[in-house]
C-alpha cells in the first residue's frame, strides 16, 4: 500500500492512500489501531475511489505529543488532515472510536461530509465490557498472548492473523503510545453521550453492527439509528466487532451499494 506522511501543527502523521477517482473516502480506525486494520477493503474501495487511511494522532506510526485526546481534539485533526490535502468533500467510514469521531466531524462539518457509515460507534456506551477490558490489558501490557486474547474475544475466532497481533504489540510499545491509549480512553469516558449532536447530522449514514460484537454490543445501534434522520441500518451476521476484517467481501459490497 502506498504510505505517505504529512505534518500537522508539526506533528508527522502516516497515512495510506490509494486510487485516483475525484470523489474522496476517509477510513477512520478505532481505539489503538492504525491504518492496516483496514487493509482487506482498502483495494476494493480504490477502484472507484481515491481512499485516505490516516493513522490518528497519537496511534499507529503517527507522533504521538503529549495533550488531552479527547473526541473535540481528534475531529479537530481529521479536519486538518482533511485541510491539508485540499480537501473539501468526503464520504467517512468509522470504525468503534473512529465512528465516534466520524459522527462528531460530521456533526461540525455537516457541509463537508457526502455520506457517513458508522461500525459498531462507541459515544453511547459508558459502561465497558470483558472484551474491551482484555484489549486495554493488552494495550497496557502488550504481549502476543495478552493481544491475542483481547483480538480473538473482539472477533469471537481462534483465527487472527499473526501480523495484526505483532503489529499491535510493536506499536503498543512505542514512546508515548501508551499515554496516547489511556488519555483516549479517560477522554471517551468523560465525554457527553452523542446523541444530541447526531440529530444535527445531515448526511445520508448507514449504521453496521456485527451481530456478535462483544466490546459495543448491538444494543447501542437503536440509540444511533433513531437519533439520524437520514438513517439506515444493517446488522451482519456472524461478525463481531470488526465486519470489515472478518467478512470483508460482504462489507464492500453493503457499503459500496450505501455510496453509490
Amino acid at each position: 500500500m502506498n504510505e505517505k506522511t504529512i505534518e500537522i501543527d508539526g506533528n508527522s502523521i502516516r497515512y495510506i492512500e490509494e486510487g485516483t477517482s475525484k470523489e474522496n473516502l476517509l477510513l477512520i480506525h478505532g481505539l489503538g489501531a492504525s491504518a492496516e486494520r483496514w487493509e482487506h477493503v482498502i483495494p476494493q474501495f480504490a477502484k472507484n475511489y481515491r481512499v485516505l487511511v490516516p493513522d490518528l494522532i497519537g496511534f499507529g506510526l503517527s507522533d504521538k505529543p503529549v495533550v488531552d485526546y479527547t473526541t473535540d481534539y481528534l475531529s479537530a485533526f481529521i479536519r486538518k488532515f482533511l485541510k491539508k490535502l485540499n480537501i473539501d468533500s468526503v464520504s467517512i467510514l468509522g470504525s468503534s472510536l473512529g465512528g465516534q469521531i466520524g459522527a462528531e466531524f460530521t456533526y461540525q462539518n455537516n457541509s463537508m461530509v457526502d455520506k457517513l457509515v458508522l461500525i459498531s460507534p462507541s459515544g453511547i456506551m459508558k459502561h465497558s465490557t470483558p472484551a474491551l477490558d482484555a484489549y486495554v490489558m493488552a494495550a497496557l501490557y502488550p504481549s502476543d498472548s495478552s493481544a491475542s486474547n483481547a483480538f480473538q474475544i473482539m472477533s469471537g475466532s481462534k483465527n487472527i492473523d499473526k501480523k495484526t497481533i505483532k503489529g499491535f504489540v510493536q506499536r503498543m510499545k512505542l514512546p508515548n503510545a501508551k499515554m496516547a491509549f489511556m488519555s483516549t480512553l479517560l477522554g471517551l469516558k468523560d465525554a457527553e453521550i452523542i446523541s444530541e449532536k447526531l440529530i444535527s447530522i445531515k448526511s445520508p449514514t448507514l449504521i453496521i453492527w456485527g451481530e456478535n460484537d462483544p466490546v459495543i454490543p448491538i444494543k447501542y445501534a437503536q440509540s444511533f439509528v433513531s437519533e439520524i434522520d437520514d438513517c439506515r441500518f444493517v446488522k451482519m451476521e456472524n461478525c463481531g466487532h470488526t465486519p470489515y476484517v472478518e467478512s470483508p467481501d460482504k462489507f464492500y459490497k453493503i457499503v459500496s451499494d450505501f455510496l453509490k
